[in-house]
């Protein structure tokens, strides 16, 4: 009856990790959080009137560099991040204990021809060795849309995309804040000026399955498994 009752509560922990292990909703191209904003039109249009200066056209000296609702910009990507760590532990103890055997009147004291003394000794020793090593490199460039604009002039920008390849598809999607004063006269920021930059590259389809863990084996690896 106890083995049925462990058996059972084996099953229904394996059952609840399993609904907790199960992968996020796959990402697909054209997902509306990641739309481009595009600006209202005005209600009302500018009527010619024969003038040569025209409020609605940017000046002959001013540049192309995005700066309202809606503005391209391209971000190009050179992130590069490496991390080591190493560390080293050793502890040792030793402990000995000696018992005399006790004297009754000047003589040992022993049962039955034994001595009753005692020696008592024991040693622990623990040493451990731990070592990480991480790398990345993401290069190449993504346009992405101005979805809105601070008051401080700061804008908030938003894209993704996507590639089609012949095993599946591969995308980058990128967020975050650009200060208009590190966009260049082409209209290109690095990634590494891009405030709160939140960068997502991976892929779908065969290739990317493969290289992700079932459910089951994320159980047997993960913190709740007890051996």
């Amino acid at each position: 009856m106890r083995t049925l009752k462990h058996g059972v509560s084996f099953v229904l922990a394996l059952s609840l990790t399993a609904c907790a292990a199960q992968p996020a909703p796959r990402p697909v191209p054209d997902d509306p959080y990641y739309a481009p904003a595009i600006p209202e039109q005005p209600t009302q249009q500018a009527t010619p009137n024969g003038s040569l200066f025209n409020g609605e056209i940017n000046g002959l000296y001013s540049d192309i560099r995005a700066r309202s609702l809606g503005d391209i910009i391209t971000v190009r990507l050179q992130e590069n991040t490496s991390a080591s760590k190493s560390a080293t532990t050793g502890t040792s103890r030793g402990t000995s204990v000696n018992l005399p055997t006790p004297t009754v009147l000047g003589r040992d004291l022993s049962f039955r021809g034994y001595s009753l003394s005692a020696n008592l000794e024991g040693s622990t020793e623990f040493s451990g060795d731990a070592s990480a090593d991480q790398s990345n490199r993401l290069s190449g460039e993504i346009s992405v849309t101005v979805i809105r604009v601070l008051p401080n002039g700061n804008l908030i920008v938003r894209g993704e995309k996507w590639l089609t390849l012949n095993n599946g598809e591969e995308y980058v999607r990128l967020t975050g804040m650009i200060r208009p004063r590190d966009v260049s006269s082409d209209n290109t920021v690095l990634s590494n000026r891009v405030a709160n930059a939140r960068i997502e590259y991976s892929g779908t389809g065969s290739l990317a399955d493969t290289q992700r863990q079932g459910w089951l084996t994320r159980f047997f690896n993960g913190p709740i498994w007890p051996f």
